[in-house]
């Protein structure tokens, strides 16, 4: 009982952050949704809503380093409580667009734009805060609460934004986005997060020379910069196939039944929500690279299953254990980062970590929908060779082709990680 108050004492101040920020990202997951809809609504079209994806998405990759440096060199209460003021004047302003009757998604493109451009920087600046906040034999616990909170936003958000548009509207969804940056930044503000010598100190590199810093670290720790690759190439895989292609692949083997759509990504929903949830019972062990890799083998492995069934309750099955396993190697990554990445690089270094992490996400996602439409799909439509080798596997008939790249990109990744694991190259010979 004294262990247990005495961790809930050391962690009350994270405990503080997390709930408060996870309120807030409640509502922006709410405002997005909505706004999703109402853009989808105004021009009918799939591309607007690829590109407000794309504006959300690539100043996050392309200004990180930058952030990464600042994010070490300046407060990072300060980082947190301008990235999320900002935010919230994003939301202002498309609430006063709207109200106006001036909104259009050519604005929702800029105002995207922006807010991502704060997030890049908002991203390794709360990194930072929660290692400061956070003793290190709880970054484990710590990641699986945030985990779980981030999986319960997204089951949560769609459910309660269509209450929110249903009964006031998209003015309502904004409203309620405001009030909860509120409570967010009224609880950052007077969190006491701890400083560290170098902030507000020019030092002896400049800006542009710490942009580098994370790199340089990264190239003097062999296993850490191995294993940054190979999740690179896990997360190409990953939208080239199941990750970036399941919607695809759930419609077309269904005629478009959206209600199995909405099952499957329910259940992948719970799955990251059951792994962190797991998590918080776990400790860091200091020695999580051989999990790490075991549960990226597994991701792939029920990736296998996955493409070869064709029923629902099987789809539903696999998808919430292959994001259970997601779930369980992104906190145990995380950990292994924070534990093993002196707090002052850490801005740095894991800016750096998620540029090349993030880097091949567009083209896994890119190349997954040109080798559905192009190759696989009309390749078992025809009447060859390969289509028949391939056919008792993954079946025939729309979806098919799709099937069969989950199967190929599944067995790849699967053989590639397997290998690592007997590689002694990532092995460190001090864990």
């Amino acid at each position: 009982m004294k262990k247990n108050h005495l961790a809930c004492a050391s962690l009350r101040p994270f405990l503080w952050l997390w709930s408060s920020q996870g309120i807030s990202a409640m509502g922006t997951a709410m405002t997005e949704y909505a706004l999703v809809i109402w853009a989808y609504e105004q021009t009918g079209k799939a591309t607007s809503l690829t590109l407000l994806t794309l504006c959300s998405f690539l100043p996050t990759i392309l200004f990180r380093f930058i952030a990464g440096a600042v994010a070490d060199r300046w407060n990072k209460k300060g980082i947190l409580l301008a990235a999320d003021g900002f935010s919230a004047c994003g939301s202002l302003v498309i609430l006063l667009l709207y109200a106006s009757s001036a909104l259009t998604v050519g604005w929702l493109y800029i105002i995207n734009f922006l807010l991502s451009l704060m997030n890049a920087f908002q991203v390794p600046a709360a990194y930072v805060a929660t290692s400061l906040l956070v003793p290190k034999e709880y970054y484990t616990k710590t990641g699986g609460l945030q985990a779980a909170s981030g999986a319960l936003i997204s089951i949560l958000s769609p459910v309660l934004g269509s209450v929110l548009v249903a009964t006031g509207g998209l003015e309502a969804v904004l409203m309620v986005d405001l009030c909860t940056f509120a409570i967010a930044w009224i609880t950052l503000l007077f969190l006491p997060i701890p400083s560290l010598k170098m902030e507000g100190q020019p030092g002896k590199e400049s800006l542009w020379q710490n942009i580098g810093a994370g790199f340089r670290f990264l190239k003097k720790q062999p296993v850490l910069l191995r294993l940054i690759l190979l999740i690179a190439f896990v997360n190409f895989l990953a939208k080239l196939g199941p990750d970036g292609q399941m919607p695809a692949f759930i419609l077309s083997r269904t005629e478009n039944n959206q209600s199995i759509l909405g099952a499957v990504q329910s259940a992948m929903a719970l799955g990251i929500l059951a792994g962190g949830s797991l998590m918080t019972l776990l400790k860091t062990t200091g020695n999580d690279t051989r999990r790490i890799l075991v549960f990226c083998m597994l991701i792939f492995l029920t990736g296998i299953f996955l493409a070869v069934s064709r029923n629902a309750v099987f789809w539903c099955v696999f998808a919430f254990l292959q994001y259970l396993c997601a779930a369980i190697m992104n906190v145990d990554w995380g950990a292994k980062m924070r534990t093993a990445v002196p707090v002052e690089m850490q801005g740095r270094v894991f800016s750096t970590r998620d540029t090349i992490q993030n880097g091949t996400i567009p083209l896994g996602l890119y190349l997954g929908g040109f080798m559905t439409d192009r190759v696989f799909e009309p390749m078992m439509a025809k009447d060859a060779a390969i289509r028949s080798l391939f056919l008792p596997l993954v079946g025939d008939g729309q979806g098919a082709g799709i099937a069969l790249l989950f199967l190929l990109v599944s067995v790849a990744g699967f053989a590639v990680c397997a290998l690592c694991i007997k590689t002694p190259s990532f092995q460190e010979r001090r864990d």
